[in-house]
């Protein structure tokens, strides 16, 4: 295995075979880089549906108006850690988690749009994080984007239909129609996303329409044509 070194991380990222691997890859090598308690890389279209029966600590932890580390990433596009917005303290009362008492966040853009994040996390009697990890990130965030942009146009090249089809759809659309392609029924891809069973029946209504397809089959061939896919539901 290569050096962990920023430059290695970061030929790993454009070497990366598709988003599991990038994943993975931010757990644990990235994690290690930055010597966090904890990592992750995730896409808005994944998050769950935020309503009454969220856990009040995940509503607050995704909540723009609580969270002032989420909220500059949001707003400006650009790394942060908690310690470059909040007086020393003060952000142990906005999170009391031990192993989140230092977070640091940066953003995965796509045309312009914020569609995702990278976060690492510390354990309060930890060091906080530094401007030389801050400048890190933003060269880790900058590859997570630009690996993204070309595996969306590849994508677009080799399968100029579904590009088209997927298009048509919201980002929580896509993900429905990710979850059916997978063979779940409405009840369990309700849960999975935290909505009610009937507002998937309402969504794929509206997707039918979208795409111009009767069944949920077709809509898994119109969009997943010759990928995996394809391959996990039953006509």
């Amino acid at each position: 295995m290569a050096p962990n070194t920023l430059q290695s991380l970061l030929a790993e990222i454009q070497n990366a075979s598709d988003e599991y691997e990038l994943k993975q890859y931010v757990k644990t090598r990235a994690g290690q880089y930055f010597a966090a308690k904890r990592s992750s890389l995730f896409f808005l279209s994944e998050m769950p549906l935020i309503d009454k029966s969220t856990p009040r600590i995940i509503r607050l932890a995704l909540s723009v108006e609580h969270n002032p580390v989420l909220r500059y990433v949001v707003e400006n596009h650009a790394p942060v850690h908690e310690e470059l917005l909040l007086p020393p303290g003060v952000w142990n009362n906005i999170c009391p988690r031990g192993d989140h008492g230092h977070v640091m966040a940066g953003p995965i853009i796509s045309n312009g749009h914020l569609i995702g994040g990278l976060a690492f996390t510390r354990n309060r009697e930890d060091s906080p994080f530094d401007s030389r990890n801050i400048a890190d990130l933003t060269a880790m965030s900058l590859h997570l984007s630009t690996w993204l942009a070309t595996t969306q146009l590849q994508a677009k090249n080799s399968n100029p239909s579904n590009y088209i089809a997927i298009n048509k759809l919201t980002a929580r659309e896509v993900q429905i129609a990710e979850l059916v392609a997978q063979g779940l029924t409405n009840a369990e891809i309700g849960t999975k996303l935290w909505i009610q069973e009937n507002s998937v029946k309402q969504a794929l209504k509206r997707m039918f329409r979208k795409l111009d397809v009767a069944s949920r089959a077709e809509m898994v061939g119109k969009l997943f044509a010759n990928t995996k896919h394809n391959s996990n539901i039953n006509s």
